[in-house]
């Protein structure tokens, strides 16, 4: 492996591009916003709400120990990434052109293609994160990964800012689900400019790679025989996975916010744009903790910022000042965590077996994805104290493991 690979400036900025492009992308359906009123727009039921949203990330679940199994034996990954970033391209897309084609002829075919878009977008996404991963740790050591991933979800909160200016100002001149179909095929673009950034970057070739089990069965017993023997990875993958519990609150904080308050397109951006701008300005405070090695530091105050953030909500109903604020704070914590818990795993894994780690990750901490379910059926049989209350009690859990994390020693 060659010393200029490793840390270049090339294979920064193409990071960092990556993540602008995506951000400019994704925010269009971004679970705590505009996804939840797309899906209201078709069907009331706040079940398929939660379900939607699960939907967008959830289906990375199925493929993540498979990508890993082959994964693990690959000397280089970047081929298979580039096959992962065409079907989010087509994916994405599609799901725009079924709105305008369709639309409000019939909402169940609508949502149908919607929800197929979803599934093969998060569904490739279990092969892309396998892969991203492991070009990170390639390219990059611990400490620079956390500085360049820092600059890369400044970027990413920046275009998705821009993003949610240009969603409310096409959700307020174009009537719905007409501007649901713009907003995607829109999107689309620049998401496909963003994976053709990373595409060229400069991989090395992967020496200590592990010889593939006999089956994929003989892989998932020595894999959770991982799990189980490595303590430091079971505490972490649970504190992670109960992070996630803000994701039963979080789609219904918007949709809590249209029933006291009279929202329209230009509040609906604000919140997007409120929630990025907390992203952004924390990777300030994330990139330096991170490039010091005090990721676990990291974890323990995102979570306790995502704790404050579900309390507000709770006490909050009429005030919109309030929810900006709300937004802000889940920013803040989502960035906070997703950089944390994507650099200690590449810290604690074997070069080896860091697919497997990875994997194992990924996999388990993805059916958190599944919390907005819950989320929805709590709104729909109970109320919102029911939700908050329980969402307090899972992230509590979070931060109790989250001390005992293990850092860059």
């Amino acid at each position: 492996m060659k010393k200029t690979q490793i840390n270049s400036k090339s294979n920064h900025i193409k990071n960092v591009l990556h993540g602008f492009f995506l951000g400019i992308g994704t925010a269009i359906a971004e679970p705590s916003t505009i996804l939840p009123l797309i899906v209201q727009h078709f069907s009331s039921s706040s079940v398929l709400v939660g379900f939607y949203v699960a939907l967008l990330r959830g289906g990375a679940i199925l493929v993540q120990m498979f990508a890993a199994f082959y994964a693990q034996s690959f000397p280089l990954v970047l081929p298979f990434l580039k096959r992962v970033f065409l079907v989010r391209f087509l994916s994405w897309f599609s799901i725009g052109f079924a709105i305008l084609l369709i639309g409000n002829k019939s909402n169940e075919l609508t949502l149908f293609f919607i929800g197929l878009g979803l599934f093969f977008f998060s569904f490739s996404a279990g092969f892309g994160a396998i892969y991203f991963r492991e070009i990170s740790a390639k390219i990059f050591t611990h400490k620079f990964r956390g500085y360049t991933m820092a600059y890369r979800q400044f970027f990413t909160g920046f275009g998705s800012i821009l993003s949610g200016v240009a969603a409310g100002w096409v959700l307020n001149h174009y009537e719905a689900p007409k501007s649901y179909g713009y907003l995607f095929i829109i999107s689309a673009i620049f998401m496909g400019f963003g994976f053709l950034s990373f595409a060229s970057v400069k991989e090395p070739k992967k020496e200590n790679i592990s010889v593939k089990e006999s089956s994929f069965k003989v892989f998932l017993k020595n894999a959770f025989k991982i799990l189980k023997e490595d303590k430091h990875l079971s505490t972490q993958i649970f504190s992670y996975l109960f992070s996630y519990s803000y994701l039963i609150a979080m789609p219904f904080i918007i949709l809590q916010a249209k029933e006291y308050i009279k929202l329209n397109g230009t509040d609906i951006g604000i919140f997007i744009s409120v929630q990025m701008v907390g992203a952004m300005l924390s990777n300030f405070i994330w990139g330096k903790l991170s490039s010091n090695g005090k990721n676990r530091i990291i974890v323990n105050i995102s979570t306790l910022i995502m704790i404050v953030a579900i309390i507000i909500s709770w006490v909050n109903k009429t005030n919109i000042y309030g929810y900006y604020v709300v937004f802000f704070l889940l920013g803040t914590a989502t960035d906070g965590l997703r950089l944390s818990f994507g650099n200690l795993i590449l810290i604690l894994a074997p070069e080896d077996k860091r697919p497997v780690y990875v994997a194992l990750q990924t996999n388990i901490v993805s059916i958190g994805i599944f919390f907005s379910v819950l989320g929805g059926v709590i709104v729909e049989y109970l109320n919102y104290g029911w939700l908050y209350g329980v969402t307090l009690l899972f992230l509590s859990a979070s931060f109790l493991l989250s001390l005992k994390l293990k850092d860059i020693d």
